[in-house]
Parts: C-alpha cells; sequence; structure tokens
C-alpha cells in the first residue's frame, strides 16, 4: 500500500497519479480501451494538480487539462509541447466513460494516451 500524505500535499497527488496510471496500463481481457484512456487522463490531471499545489495556486475542480496547463503557465512554468499536448487527454474524462456518447477507442488511440499521461507523470515529478 502507498504512503499516504494529507490533501495539501503535492505528494498525495503525485501518489493518485501513479496509482491511476498504473491502472491505465491494466488491458486486459473484458476491459475497455476507453476505460483505461479514464484512467490515464486522470493520472495527468492529478500530477497537474500536484504541481498546482506545489506551487500555491489554487484550482478548480475541473477535468479539463488545457485549463489546469495554462494555471500552471500563470506561475512563470515553460511547459514542454509535450505536455501542452496531454490536453488531448480531457475527452477520456467524461465522454469516453459512459456508453454511446463516443466511440470505441483503438489501440493506438489508447497508447498514446498512456504515453502523454506518463509523459506528464515523469515532467511533474521532476519539477517536484
Amino acid at each position: 500500500m502507498p504512503e499516504r500524505f494529507p490533501p495539501d500535499d503535492p505528494r498525495e497527488w503525485l501518489s493518485r497519479a501513479r496509482s491511476d496510471l498504473i491502472l491505465a496500463k491494466a488491458a486486459g481481457v473484458g476491459i475497455y480501451l476507453e476505460d483505461l484512456c479514464s484512467h490515464a487522463q486522470q493520472a495527468a490531471e492529478k500530477a497537474v494538480k500536484a504541481l498546482l499545489i506545489r506551487q500555491r495556486v489554487d484550482f478548480p475542480y475541473v477535468h479539463d487539462l488545457a485549463e489546469l496547463l495554462t494555471l500552471l503557465e500563470r506561475t512563470g512554468l515553460s511547459l514542454p509541447e509535450s505536455i501542452r499536448q496531454s490536453a488531448k487527454l480531457t475527452r477520456f474524462a467524461v465522454f469516453t466513460r459512459y456508453p454511446g456518447i463516443a466511440s470505441p477507442i483503438s489501440e493506438e488511440e489508447y497508447q498514446e494516451a498512456v504515453n502523454l499521461a506518463e509523459e506528464v507523470y515523469r515532467w511533474v515529478q521532476e519539477q517536484i
């Protein structure tokens, strides 16, 4: 079991991001790629929020990565292009979690989602 920290500690958010990243990679029989992509989005979102906490920035409880990344930029951090690209994960926060709203996710889209989430997680780790 991972070590727990207070909710205002960036390490707790990063730990939760790591947990979602592990879940995002848990592909197997009977698991929808859409659900795994949702965990990839959550991993990126929680990692970004960890860094916002580290920067002492209040953030809204939204799933919009573009909005959260904009808040990070306002702190003076320079975001690499690969981190900006993670805003694409926002679509997995809601629309792919429910039947009939979005088309099924392809293996390629799934791999891209996991790669983006891993990139965000690693980058945030380096910042913290």
